[in-house]
C-alpha cells in the first residue's frame, strides 16, 4: 500500500479489464469491499444477491468482466489500486429500475455512477471527487450524453463510510452535477450533462 503522504493529484486511472482483475480483488479484499457485495447489488435482484453474496458475487463479478464488460474504474497511487467507482450505462443496473426512489426521472439514456470504495487510509482525502470527475471523461469517451448518481446527503453530521458507498452529494456538486429530482429528504438523485460543442462555420 503507497505511503499516506502520496500527492493524491497524481492518482492514475483506468478501466478495470480482465488484466486488471487481481487489482480489484486486492482492493476489495476478502470482504469483496463491503460485506461481500463485490459491488454486484445493484446488478442483480435481490433473492439472487442474497443468495450469491460473497463467494457467489465476486465469481459473477470476475465473470462479467471476462466476457470483456467494464464495471468500473480504478484508482492508483504510486502503481497500487487504492480506490474504485462503478460506472456502466444505466441498464446495466437492474436495481436502479426496481427502486421507487431513484426510478427513472425520464427516457433519456444516461450512464450511472453507482458506487464507490477507497482504501482506508485514503479515505476523506478526496479522492471519491477525483474518482467521479475520471468516470464522467470515461463515460464522455463511450458517447454518453448524461451521467447520474444517486447520492446521499445526510440531514446533519457525519454518517459512517459504509453508508455512503454511493457517495456523498458534495462530491458530486464539486465534480458539477446537478439535482434533477429528490424523492427522499437524503437521497437526490443528480445528472451532469456533457455540453456539445457547436463548431464555428463562419
Amino acid at each position: 500500500m503507497p505511503s499516506k503522504s502520496v500527492p493524491l493529484t497524481h492518482l492514475e486511472f483506468h478501466p478495470v479489464t480482465p488484466d486488471r482483475w487481481r487489482d480489484l480483488e486486492k482492493l476489495f479484499g476478502e470482504r469483496g469491499a463491503c460485506a461481500g457485495c463485490w459491488c454486484m447489488w445493484w446488478r442483480l435482484r435481490r433473492s439472487e444477491f442474497d443468495q450469491k453474496k460473497g463467494p457467489g458475487t465476486k465469481r459473477a463479478l470476475k465473470k462479467l468482466i471476462s466476457m470483456g464488460q467494464v464495471p468500473g474504474l480504478l484508482a492508483y497511487a504510486e502503481g497500487e489500486p487504492v480506490g474504485w467507482c462503478s460506472v456502466a450505462p444505466r441498464r446495466d443496473f437492474s436495481a436502479l429500475e426496481r427502486s421507487r426512489i431513484l426510478k427513472p426521472v425520464d427516457d433519456q439514456p444516461v450512464w450511472s455512477v453507482v458506487c464507490f470504495f477507497v482504501a482506508k487510509p485514503f479515505r476523506r482525502k478526496g479522492v471519491t471527487h477525483q474518482l467521479l470527475t475520471a468516470a464522467v471523461e470515461y463515460a464522455r469517451d463511450k458517447g454518453a450524453k448524461i451521467i447520474e448518481g444517486y447520492p446521499v446527503e445526510p440531514k446533519a453530521g457525519s454518517v459512517p463510510d459504509v453508508f455512503v458507498f454511493t457517495g456523498l452529494a458534495s462530491a458530486f456538486r464539486k465534480a458539477g452535477f446537478v439535482q434533477v429530482a429528490r424523492r427522499s429528504e437524503t437521497r437526490p438523485i443528480m445528472r451532469y450533462t456533457i455540453q456539445q460543442v457547436i463548431p464555428n462555420t463562419q
